[in-house]
C-alpha cells in the first residue's frame, strides 16, 4: 500500500537521478564571474614570472645551493615545473577553497536552494552535482597553470628535456609523464581543502566564510607543519606531504611521499565529505 501512495504521490516521467544534471550545473559555474577571474589569474601569472625573470634576470644559486626555482629558464619543462612549485603552497589552494566552499553557500545566500530542494532535487543529488563540478573546476584549474606556462616556457626559452637541479635531465616525453603525475598529485593533496571548503558551505550561508575557513585551516596547518617541536605528529598533517610531487621531477621517480601524503589527505577528504552530505541530509533549509 505504501509503495502505491508513493507512487501516486509522484509526478508520472520523474526521476530523482535527472534532477540538476551536471552539464547544467557546470554551465552556471562556467557562467560566474568568480570563474573567469580565477581563470584569469592563473593563465596570467607564467606571464608575470617571464617578466620577472626578463627584468631580474637568470636565476642564480643561493647560499651554495641549487634549487628548482634555478633551473627555471633552462626549458619550457622547467618553466612549467617552477610555476607549480611557487603556487602549489597557496595560490593553487585558492580556486580549490574558492569553487567547493562557494557552491551550495552562495545557493543559501541568494535564497534559491530551498527552491532547488523544492523542485524536487534530492538533496544528496544537489550536494553530489555540485561537488562533482566543484571538483572539475580545481583539477582544471590547476591544469591550465602548467599547461599555459609549458607553453610560454617553451616560447620564451625553447623546448627541451628537464634540466634537474641536482644533475641530469629528463627527456621531454619522461619530462611530460613526470609533470601529469606532479598535478594529479597535487589534486590529490587539495582534496583534504576541498573536502573542508565544502562540508563549511553545507553549513553556513556565507560563501565568504566557508571559503575563508577553508584557506585559514591550510594556513594553520602550514604554521603547525613548521613546528619542529611537533616532531613525527607532522607526519598526520597533509601541509607536511604537500610538496612530495617535487619526487617526480628527479632522476628517479619516488613514490614513497607521495603514497602517503595522498593517504593522509583522501582520509581527511572522505571523513569531511560524508560530514557533509550526512549534515546536509538533516539540515533546516530556509535560504
Amino acid at each position: 500500500m505504501s509503495t502505491l501512495t508513493e507512487r501516486a504521490e509522484t509526478a508520472s516521467g520523474y526521476r530523482a537521478g535527472r534532477t540538476l544534471p551536471l552539464r547544467v550545473e557546470l554551465v552556471r559555474q562556467l557562467k560566474r564571474r568568480r570563474t573567469l577571474v580565477m581563470g584569469t589569474i592563473l593563465a596570467v601569472l607564467p606571464f608575470v614570472l617571464l617578466i620577472a625573470f626578463a627584468v631580474g634576470g637568470t636565476p642564480g644559486g643561493r647560499d651554495n645551493r641549487v634549487t628548482l626555482m634555478d633551473t627555471a629558464t633552462a626549458s619550457g619543462a622547467n618553466f612549467a615545473a617552477v610555476n607549480l612549485f611557487v603556487s602549489a603552497g597557496f595560490l593553487l589552494v585558492i580556486p580549490v577553497a574558492l569553487f567547493c566552499g562557494d557552491t551550495v553557500a552562495s545557493e543559501a545566500s541568494w535564497s534559491s536552494l530551498r527552491y532547488l530542494l523544492a523542485a524536487p532535487v534530492p538533496r544528496a543529488r544537489l550536494l553530489w552535482s555540485k561537488l562533482v563540478v566543484a571538483l572539475g573546476l580545481s583539477l582544471a584549474a590547476m591544469v591550465l597553470l602548467p599547461l599555459v606556462a609549458l607553453a610560454a616556457g617553451t616560447v620564451a626559452y625553447g623546448w627541451g628535456p628537464l634540466r634537474i637541479p641536482t644533475g641530469g635531465a629528463l627527456d621531454t616525453g619522461t619530462a611530460a609523464q613526470r609533470l601529469v603525475v606532479a598535478v594529479a598529485y597535487i589534486f590529490v593533496s587539495q582534496l583534504v581543502t576541498a573536502a573542508l571548503a565544502f562540508w563549511l558551505s553545507t553549513r553556513t550561508d556565507a560563501p565568504l566564510g566557508a571559503v575563508g575557513g577553508a584557506v585559514g585551516l591550510t594556513i594553520v596547518g602550514n604554521v603547525l607543519d613548521a613546528v619542529t617541536a611537533l616532531g613525527h605528529w607532522r607526519d598526520f598533517l597533509p601541509a607536511h606531504w604537500q610538496f612530495a610531487w617535487a619526487d617526480a621531477v628527479q632522476p628517479h621517480l619516488e613514490w614513497s611521499g607521495m603514497i602517503q601524503g595522498a593517504v593522509i589527505s583522501a582520509t581527511y577528504a572522505v571523513v569531511l565529505f560524508a560530514l557533509a552530505f550526512r549534515g546536509f541530509a538533516h539540515k533546516d533549509v530556509v535560504s
